[in-house]
């Protein structure tokens, strides 16, 4: 499938900022099951500085920097991606029958136990607590009933997955961006955010590798097909590594499936903080209103 992704995000200030420099996560990736095909990232003021780096896991940030007072910032990435369905081992009917080929959970968080002088594996990385994701016994006692003993690893993790959907209610402004996991869990309520951090926390406190996936929803679907929570925003989803399966497994329990093909990776890290989609430091500006827009829609393709 192929999309157009247009995400807009507009400051109006007051007063002007007098210096700015910000750092964007806001190009998708090329990673599995998706190609980045055209991308152009359009900011005004122009800025005096602008260039891409990547941070250690493989994500594109882009740095610009704004040296003469402005009033309002406009940023605008414009995207075209190639995207695919995921393995199909993670498909509706593989997950909810229960049997990919994967070892039980137990076997996973064995597997990544610290024992000196072991192989590095990187996924490892994503076992500790991070600034939004703290370790609580409070992730445990809710992961425990979707981790029985013996179950499949994805088993388990769309049962958490269905669990965290059915406790939480979506509800729009119920949180902030800097709300911990435990506090949105124990609200019961909160954005796509939130829900991604929960799960994120929760197979953590088990003692497997899971990660905080940031991107977008197809925003009209196709026909028959219901509207996704997260529309015309930013979207956000948990994904758990499977050494079984040599694959990060991506749920989002915030429309409770598997990502697939109307899906957009935009980048991936610990939590929010590690991907953020824009922040900075300014000099100036005491108050300011924020505006995003994002719109995803089909391309069509040369050969439709």
């Amino acid at each position: 499938m192929l999309l157009h992704v247009v995400h807009e995000t507009r400051y109006r200030y007051a007063p002007v900022v007098e210096n700015a420099h910000h750092v964007v996560h806001l190009k998708p990736a090329s990673r599995s099951g998706q190609s980045l095909l055209s991308y152009a990232l359009r900011v005004n003021p122009e800025p005096v500085q602008l260039r891409e780096t990547e941070d250690v896991y493989g994500n594109t940030r882009t740095y610009f920097s704004l040296q003469a007072a402005h009033e309002s910032l406009t940023v605008v990435a414009d995207s075209i991606v190639s995207t695919s369905a995921l393995n199909p081992l993670q498909s509706e009917a593989s997950l909810s029958a229960g049997k990919p080929a994967s070892p039980a959970w137990e076997q996973v968080r064995e597997q990544f136990r610290y024992r000196a002088g072991a192989a590095y594996d990187s996924a490892s990385e994503f076992l500790f607590a991070s600034p939004y994701v703290p370790r609580d016994d409070t992730f445990i006692e809710f992961a425990r009933p979707s981790f029985l003993p013996g179950r499949p690893l994805p088993e388990a993790a769309r049962d958490l997955m269905e669990r965290i959907h059915s406790a939480m209610i979506y509800e729009s402004e119920s949180t902030e961006v800097n709300t911990p996991a435990l506090e949105a869990l124990k609200l019961g309520k909160g954005v796509c955010q939130d829900f991604a951090h929960i799960m994120v926390a929760c197979c953590r406190a088990m003692g497997l590798p899971a990660r905080y996936v940031s991107g977008y929803l197809l925003t009209t679907p196709p026909p028959g097909q219901p509207r996704l929570v997260g529309s015309d925003a930013s979207h956000a989803w948990a994904s758990v590594y499977c050494p079984g399966l040599g694959a990060w497994l991506d749920f989002d329990p915030t429309n409770n499936r598997a990502p697939g093909e109307d899906y957009v990776t935009l980048a991936i890290g610990r939590d929010f903080l590690d991907v953020s989609p824009m922040r900075g430091v300014i000099r100036g500006g005491a108050q300011h209103i924020l505006d995003v827009a994002v719109t995803v829609e089909p391309v069509a393709s040369a050969s439709d």
